[in-house]
């Protein structure tokens, strides 16, 4: 049966006895060790899905494990053929593990994700740029305008809310990156502007969280969400 790895620690790392992971019924969980490491893993069910359940139980194992001791995590969907592979991984890699084990003892992850209100946003553009301004008028003053009227203006709208989507990226990044030890960006998505997370001590969160408030605060136009702590799965390779 192959093994279904949760993340990597040191040796000496232990984890509740009843603690289970994925799959129905969920397996329990265990660690393998070699080379001054050890590996949280269970058995991997034949059939492994992005479901909600099973999400749920990595992030689960992740948590336990991490309030014991420095858990590199490892992303859903990290299987090894067997408990035998697993430890030849341990080996091949030890010095970068125990590298990144140094780094991210006692730290954690905050991912923040921006989007714009889009009335605020919109009042913003359009309060800021003469030419957009004019063509409303203008459209207005025709009865809604041309559907090429139309058109020219949302084309307009449209590049001018990008703008300001890339304004305001810079803006949270430079406001926020201070604050964290390291920050990398996260995958991009049409369902927000900025996807980024910032690796940092856990006292240092409150920090973090005071000045996103004060941006939202300060730049209506800005939803900020917010998601940590998180173990640092964006500083793990």
């Amino acid at each position: 049966m192959s093994t279904y790895v949760y993340g990597i620690a040191r040796a000496g790392a232990d984890v509740p006895e009843d603690l289970t992971g994925i799959g129905d019924p969920p397996r329990p969980v265990r660690l393998v060790g070699h080379a001054g490491l050890a590996a949280v893993v269970s058995d991997c069910p034949e059939e492994l899905r992005p479901k909600r359940r099973d999400l749920l139980a990595h992030q689960r194992v992740l948590t336990e494990a991490g309030r014991r001791t420095t858990v590199l995590p490892m992303r859903f969907g990290s299987v090894s053929e067997d408990d035998e592979a697993v430890a030849a991984v341990l080996a091949e890699h030890a010095a970068h593990y125990e590298e990144r084990l140094d780094r991210l003892a006692g730290r954690v992850e905050y991912n923040i994700k921006a989007v714009h209100h889009e009335d605020a946003v919109l009042h913003l553009v359009l309060a800021g740029n003469a030419e957009l301004r004019s063509l409303a008028e203008a459209n207005r003053a025709e009865g809604g305008g041309s559907y090429e009227q139309r058109l020219r203006f949302g084309e307009l709208v449209a590049r001018a809310v990008h703008d300001r989507e890339v304004q305001d990226a810079d803006l949270v990044r430079g406001a926020l990156a201070p604050l964290a030890e390291e920050d990398r960006p996260g995958p991009e998505s049409t369902g927000w502007f900025l996807n980024h997370s910032f690796l940092l001590k856990e006292p240092a969160a409150g920090a973090l969280l005071k000045e996103a408030d004060r941006l939202q605060r300060d730049h209506p136009q800005l939803d900020l969400r917010v998601h940590g702590p998180l173990p640092p799965y964006s500083f793990t390779e």
